[in-house]
This record gives C-alpha cells, structure tokens and sequence, in this order.
C-alpha cells in the first residue's frame, strides 16, 4: 500500500522542470546554467611559421598546430577555453606562470602576455601525442610577468579583446622553440 502513494509523488517529480539554485556571489557565472553566454568567440589556427621575436619571424616547430577555442563574457570578464596542439614537444618554457597566453601584439610583432592558460597536456610528451587544455578563467589576471614592477595582466580586461582583436595574438612556448612553438592572430567569428 505504501508503494502505490509514493509512486504518483516520483512520477510529479519526475516530470517537474529543473530545480535553480540560488546563485553564490562569488560563482563566475554568466546565468544560473554557466557562463555560457558569450559576447565574442574566436577558433584559430596557430601554425609555426607565424612566430615572432620581437619583429623577427622565428618559425617555430615544424609540422606543429594549434587550435585555440575562445569563449568570452565580457560582462562577467570569463573567458572559455578550449586548446589543442599537435606535433608539439615537449616540456614547455615561459617566464610566466605557464607557457601558453594570449598576448598584446599587432600581426608581425612581440608583446606581452595579458593571460595566462594551463598547459595542454601532457607537457613532457612527444610530438605524436597530442595535447588538450580546456575550461574557464576569470579575471582579474596574473602572468607572472612584470613590466615596471606590475604583473602584465593587472588592470587587462577581456573587452580589451573584443575592441581590437587584430591587437592581440595567442601561442604556446617550449623549450626548443622559446618564442613561440605556434601562434594565431586573433580574430572574431562572424
């Protein structure tokens, strides 16, 4: 008898709408579903022969490339990543915190990284491995690289990004190719 009253009660649950929670101040959330809302999204393709030192082509390794997926929400300044490099090898080298960034830098020059992502991995594998970092970060910023005593992302903001785009580039560094293994100019989807 008790069966028979307990089954209409899982049956209304079962087909009632999701539950919201409440959301915490501190979650970097765009909605009560994720910060999946984006305002700018860019897929590029970074390949060695675009790396620069300075002003100076520096290819990078040859036969490697990289897909940089981003998602921002300039509002919340979240930005979303998705990462994947191949014929790179490994381990990677930077000053910065890791060795992967999206710097400030007109095509055809150096500047310096304004974030920082975690390393695809695995970092210390061969080129016939390939290697994946994806997730999402909020600011405020930090590289681990000091420009007059002041870490390079301090102050940055991702509408930065999605004011000039063609102003700012990403890629990757390792430790045979410490300027760049990869790079792409960045560039907003239509």
């Amino acid at each position: 008898m008790r069966y028979r009253s307990v089954i209409p009660a899982v049956l209304r649950l079962a087909t009632a709408g999701p539950v919201l929670r409440p959301r915490q101040a501190a979650a970097p959330q765009a909605t009560e579903f994720g910060p999946f809302t984006f305002t700018s999204t860019y897929n590029l393709v970074a390949t060695p022969d675009r790396v620069i030192n300075g002003t100076t082509p520096t290819p990078g390794e040859a036969g490697s490339m990289g897909f940089y997926n981003y998602g921002i929400n300039s509002e919340l300044d979240i930005i979303c990543y998705n990462i994947t490099l191949m014929g790179v090898t490994g381990p990677y080298s930077s000053p910065a915190v890791t060795a992967t960034h999206i710097h400030e830098a007109a095509e055809g020059a150096s500047g310096p990284p304004r974030i920082a992502f975690p390393n695809p991995e695995p970092a210390d594998s061969g080129p016939e491995v390939v290697k994946r970092s994806s997730g999402c970060i909020q600011g405020p910023f930090t590289t681990g690289i000091l420009a007059e005593g002041v870490d390079t992302g301090n102050g940055f903001r991702l509408a930065q990004i999605e004011a000039n785009p063609a102003g700012f580039f990403t890629d990757s560094h390792t430790a045979v190719s410490v300027p760049g293994v990869v790079r792409a100019q960045l560039q907003a989807n239509a």
